[in-house]
């Protein structure tokens, strides 16, 4: 019995009994060419992070604060552009024919041909509606045009808008009236009214032309609205220098005007006005402003 339990003793011992380790050296020596081969690894990829110009890894590190983009919210010149060619796009539809004469007069090398310009002088809805575009789309011009050329005083935007178109609209009423009593004292009323015909067509040509070049002003690249702003200031001068010479042409024949005579009204009348206008708003923004 003592013989049996001794048995039965050893054999339970012997099954959970674990075999020797192996030895620690015997482990190292085993993974010793896989160490070496990752150390070869990364010296071998630190020199080529050094020998890389593009990663420069071993330059002198550059500090790069954030500089958050000022944002300029164009979304009232965005309305306000619409608006215009909203409006133009009413009376080109509203008013086709006459929209159609307009150009058809215009292109015209002489402004005898009386049926067509006695329809856009009996036309007065329209002819009032275009004017009020002119005024509208020029102030406008005007206004970006200065906001290009960086001569747009420090005040709110509406406000030299609405002082622009305003200069427009008092600088053509001031014309028109002076003109019109002018004719009526000196009993020169048809040739004056000619002269106003004349006047007012290139005008309402101008108020069309100038739209593009405003919204290019507006809303393009610093280059494009730059060539944007020469060309719009070279087709204005090329119909202001056409209504010159056709209102020479008519002047000449009726009134036998001298040209000297007729350069020193231009400048007296339509240049030196503008400027003196300007040069008065800027300085009264400035000081109220």
């Amino acid at each position: 019995m003592r013989q049996f339990l001794l048995f039965s003793i050893l054999f339970f011992s012997s099954s959970f009994a674990v075999a020797q380790q192996p030895d620690t050296l015997a482990l190292k020596k085993d993974t010793l060419p896989a160490v070496i081969a990752v150390n070869h690894y990364q010296t071998a990829l630190q020199q080529l992070q050094l020998q890389n110009k593009y990663l420069n890894s071993a330059g002198t590190p550059v500090a790069m604060p954030v500089k958050f983009r000022q944002h300029t919210a164009n979304d009232i010149f965005f309305y306000t552009l619409l608006l215009l060619v909203l409006l133009l796009a009413l009376l080109r539809f509203f008013y086709a024919r006459y929209f159609s004469t307009l150009f058809r007069v215009f292109f015209n090398t002489s402004l005898r041909q009386s049926q067509l310009t006695d329809q856009l002088v009996q036309a007065k809805l329209p002819s009032m509606l275009f004017n009020l575009f002119f005024i509208l789309s020029t102030g406008t011009y005007i206004y970006f045009l200065l906001r290009q050329y960086h001569a747009v005083p420090n005040v709110k935007y509406w406000v030299f808008w609405t002082v622009c178109i305003c200069t427009v609209a008092v600088v053509y009423f001031s014309k028109y009236s002076s003109l019109k009593f002018t004719g009526w004292v000196t009993g020169y009323t048809q040739t004056t009214d000619t002269y106003v015909f004349v006047i007012f067509l290139i005008n309402k040509i101008l108020g069309i032309v100038l739209l593009p070049f405003t919204i290019l002003m507006a809303f393009a690249g610093n280059n494009t609205a730059a060539a944007a702003a020469l060309l719009s200031l070279l087709f204005a001068g090329l119909l202001l220098l056409l209504r010159f010479l056709r209102s020479y042409g008519l002047l000449q024949n009726q009134l036998k005007i001298n040209r000297f005579h007729f350069i020193l009204y231009l400048t007296g009348v339509e240049v030196i006005p503008l400027l003196l206008i300007y040069k008065a708003v800027v300085i009264l923004l400035h000081k109220n402003l």
